[in-house]
């Protein structure tokens, strides 16, 4: 019952979320049905566009995936922008220095590319809240700046598309190697290799996390960091190594946006949205609604990527500003996040019902002893 009431709440709030969203366009003059009916053909209506919602879905899944890992260590990683353009700078760096690499090395190359530019984003403000303390969230932020500027730089001069430096200087690369671009999965769909790699890397996260010794280690820092030091565990490196491979994941996002877009060239328009679609940002809101887990990440990640798909035909039939979405998302995240203590409370009531008692500390002389799964 308690499991079912965990998994229920988060659902009830959301649908509270998209009743609000109905008042919005109520208050736009437009039929909520409708917009809904929109919503769904958009995201779902044909086989391209079904395609389309799971394409969008990846860099959200796989930046929510590395969230999951940086939460368990008591990290908060809001750099995923600044880690899937570092990700996705290095990848296009190797695919235009080795562009004749047969496809078969050259993928995993650009992947390899991808997850080492993030995993390097990510360790820089892990190890400066590990040996420093210099507040994650603080440094995340700047980073991304950091990164957006540096995208900047390098797309208008040294990485620019030779035939923009005498015409509009549009920043972009020039179109890359077919060697590198990831397969199409479905002929005559956007489909590609990205989103089974995705679903999969977001399997892997719950298997290092719940069925190995660095997984323990990590959740054991993130529970308690004062009884993992004095366990032996270094929580300074594992600080470190959560941002990392949280890093690292929203790198392999920037290489799927490089090298499954229809253009296959990195492009930009000065900002980090005109690249990620601020799916650094839209993937902490798929996390959070997936409670924070890797496994419920995925459904959670494809659930906002068709509404960012539907919204798309919302605009186009209801003329309704395509900014209706993003605020759907911020309500939904409101909702989702504020639903944690009414959860809470049902808990602590169920348990009353059956005689439980919650919320008493063991007596001095009965500590059980501690165990994997205690810490955990």
């Amino acid at each position: 019952m308690k499991r079912l009431v965990g998994a229920s709440v988060p659902l009830l709030a959301a649908l509270v979320a998209f009743l609000f969203g109905a008042v919005m366009i109520l208050a736009l003059g437009e039929n909520p049905l409708s917009g809904l009916a929109a919503i769904i053909d958009g995201a779902f209506g044909t086989g391209d566009r079904l395609a389309a919602t799971a394409v969008r879905a990846v860099p959200l899944l796989l930046v929510g995936a590395g969230i999951t890992i940086a939460f368990r260590a008591n990290v908060i990683n809001i750099g995923g922008e600044g880690q899937i353009i570092a990700g996705a700078l290095l990848s296009t760096v190797v695919a235009l220095v080795i562009p004749d690499t047969p496809k078969v090395l050259l993928i995993p190359l650009v992947i390899l590319g991808g997850l080492i530019g993030g995993a390097i984003w990510g360790a820089i403000p892990g190890a400066l809240k590990a040996y420093a303390s210099v507040n994650e969230i603080l440094s995340t932020i700047m980073l991304n700046i950091v990164a957006i500027q540096l995208m900047n730089y390098l797309l208008r001069g040294p990485m620019i598309d030779p035939i923009e430096v005498d015409g509009s200087r549009i920043p972009q690369t020039e179109r890359l190697t077919d060697n590198a671009a990831l397969p199409t999965l479905i002929e005559g769909t956007r489909l590609h290799l990205g989103v089974p790699i995705a679903i999969v890397a977001a399997i892997i996260v719950y298997v290092i996390l719940w069925r190995t010794p660095l997984g323990f280690k990590l959740r054991a820092v993130g529970h308690n960091p004062d009884a993992a030091r004095a366990a032996g565990i270094s929580v300074e490196r594992n600080i470190v190594k959560a941002m990392a491979m949280s890093g690292a994941l929203s790198g392999l996002a920037g290489v799927t946006l490089v090298f499954g877009s229809e253009s296959l060239r990195m492009v930009t328009d000065g900002g980090s949205a005109g690249f990620t679609g601020s799916a650094g940002f839209n993937g902490i809101v798929a996390a959070l609604f997936g409670a924070l887990h890797p496994l419920w990440t995925i459904p959670s990640s494809f659930l906002f990527g068709s509404l960012l798909t539907g919204a798309t035909e919302l605009q186009r039939e209801l003329q309704i500003p395509n900014a209706l979405a993003i605020a759907l998302n911020g309500l939904i995240v409101l909702f989702v996040v504020s639903s944690d203590k009414v959860r809470d409370w049902l808990a602590r009531r169920l348990d009353s019902s059956t005689g439980q008692k919650v919320d008493e500390p063991p007596a001095p002389d009965s500590t059980p002893e501690a165990t994997p799964e205690s810490v955990a």
